[in-house]
């Protein structure tokens, strides 16, 4: 079907090679927007800080000629000004995955919050998931009758400011506890945009409005009604970085994901799986990210959370470039892949993705969105391993000494190695978690735990979860008819039916329950866990 072809296909990052002409990146300019202050502490007492010092030189990211120049060591990180990971916005899950009858647990940035819907005004919020009284989770409560989030421990009820509107056990002619300022829980600056519940990581009143001066990066794709634009998500059991450089590197396709996704076959065929050179090249490096020029389209990386490919440049990239577009191109087949990357904690992060097209999206309409997620989650579960064991040799070898320790002498990696540029130039090689870990990675689970799906996925669905509670509930249906048919045949007498009519109760009891076992087998392996060997593909 052309639905699932182009939902199996799009994760490739498959574009045909740039013109080689362009291989250096310009000066890094000066970000576009840093006009705040530094937040500043809130009732947490979170804190944020900046290091200044020389300007790190600039230098080519895409592989020159020779090739061997990628490979060099790049110089100690000297920082001019220091990403501040704290004055972003930030997504938490899309609105297609969030259901306004209970609230939500989330980790963001290493922050423990609880995303909920707020009747009285309308709006979603995102609070501290910690009760100011004895620490519990909100995320355990529930919404109440006048539609304030109440903790289970001991019934406190919160409004969408985070005030304390009730104490059940204050008495009543006492004085008003629950105006106390330590009654309050921490309100973060929220906001719904493409779509998705954003967040602002820092709870001070001075940010209360930060949406008016500075507001979540815009994809045009999903702003725009002609484009269909079905989301999913899913918390990947490695980081952040590691996260963003893989799906920046399409080269690792046709060998970690063979057989899954359709590539671009070579001029010349030197293996099975079809691998060919790609001559890429970032420009335009700065503290808000970079884009990277390939014959197809334009990729781009917006610090820190937004990585884009577009098939066609937009209008607004165009304009970058001094081109603009004509009527009949803007009406051309379009397409984006949409990669929205979240740093959750050392070892953890979760990706929103969208693939957004003005085609087809018809098929949007009748195909239900659980059957797009199912070949797209295979292609995470085909190299999750790797990356995950990959990503703690990087952590022996330490994030700075990513390119010392990596070898990348061909173009294909220009992308990869302008991250890593970006990520050690402006973050130190680091997310900044403000001292919440130690910096040691979690030890690696076992396989089956590690390559789940259901926790990392489908609870985390609404349509997956649906089909899941409806596959499981058609699969005791066919055991219940099985058994009730064998049941009939065994009961009948000889006399009271025929044989041909007994042999046809037992055949179709025997299908009803080869049926359930075989629904049985695809429920578990789309929605709990399905191994992936790369040996026996």
């Amino acid at each position: 079907m052309e639905a699932l072809t182009i939902s199996s296909s799009v994760l490739s990052l498959n574009f045909p090679a740039a013109s080689p002409g362009d291989t250096h990146i310009s000066k890094p300019k000066s970000p576009n927007f840093r006009c705040f202050p530094e937040p500043i502490s809130s009732f947490r007492g979170r804190l944020t800080h900046r290091s200044k010092s020389k300007l790190f030189p600039s230098n080519a990211i895409s592989s020159p000629s020779p090739p061997s120049s990628v490979s060099a060591e790049p110089s100690p990180p000297e920082i001019e000004e220091k990403f501040d990971w704290y004055a972003q916005w930030y997504p938490v899950m899309p609105l297609c995955d969030l259901d306004k009858r209970v609230p939500h647990a989330k980790k963001v940035l290493g922050i423990d919050v609880v995303v909920w819907w707020d009747r009285n005004e309308n709006a979603w919020k995102v609070f501290d998931d910690m009760c100011p009284h004895r620490l519990a989770p909100l995320s355990e409560g529930r919404i109440d009758q006048s539609g304030r989030l109440q903790c289970v421990y001991h019934g406190w009820c919160f409004d969408g400011s985070g005030n304390c509107k009730l104490i059940p056990q204050a008495p009543l002619d006492g004085p008003p506890v629950h105006t106390n300022k330590r009654a309050c829980v921490a309100a973060y600056p929220t906001i719904v945009h493409h779509d998705i519940v954003w967040f602002w990581p820092n709870s001070d009143p001075q940010y209360k409005d930060i949406f008016e001066k500075k507001k979540p990066p815009f994809i045009p794709e999903l702003d725009d009604p002609s484009f269909t634009k079905l989301m999913g998500n899913r918390d990947i059991a490695y980081g952040y970085d590691v996260l963003v450089e893989n799906l920046m590197d399409p080269a690792h396709v046709p060998y970690a994901h063979y057989g899954l996704m359709q590539t671009r076959k070579p001029d010349v065929k030197r293996d099975r799986e079809g691998g060919r050179p790609l001559d890429f090249v970032v420009k335009k490096l700065d503290m808000d990210g970079f884009y990277g020029k390939l014959d197809m389209g334009i990729g781009q990386f917006t610090a820190p959370c937004i990585f884009s490919l577009r098939t066609n440049p937009t209008p607004s990239e165009d304009q970058v470039n001094g081109v603009v577009a004509s009527a009949s191109e803007t009406k051309k087949r379009r397409m984006a892949l949409v990669f929205i990357c979240i740093p959750v904690s050392p070892g953890y992060s979760r990706l929103i993705w969208a693939f957004p097209r003005n085609f087809g999206v018809w098929l949007d309409k009748i195909i239900p969105r659980w059957m797009f997620h199912v070949p797209q989650n295979l292609i995470l579960d085909s190299d999750l391993y790797l990356l995950h064991l990959e990503e703690r040799k990087i952590k022996e070898f330490g994030p700075t000494n990513w390119q010392k320790a990596c070898f990348v002498p061909t173009k294909s990696d220009a992308l990869v190695v302008g991250f890593r540029r970006w990520f050690n130039k402006y973050a130190g090689g680091e997310v900044d978690w403000r001292g919440k870990y130690s910096g040691d990675l979690p030890p690696t689970p076992p396989r089956e735990q590690l390559l789940d799906r259901y926790w990392t996925h489908t609870v985390n669905c609404q349509s997956c979860s649906k089909a899941h509670k409806s596959l499981n509930a058609l699969e005791t249906i066919l055991q219940v008819v099985a058994v009730g048919l064998v049941c009939v045949v065994a009961a009948t007498m000889q006399g009271a039916m025929s044989t041909a009519a007994r042999t046809g109760l037992a055949i179709l009891a025997t299908a009803c329950f080869a049926a359930s076992r075989l629904l049985a087998h695809f429920v578990h392996k789309n929605f709990r866990y399905h191994d992936y060997n790369h040996a026996f593909v």
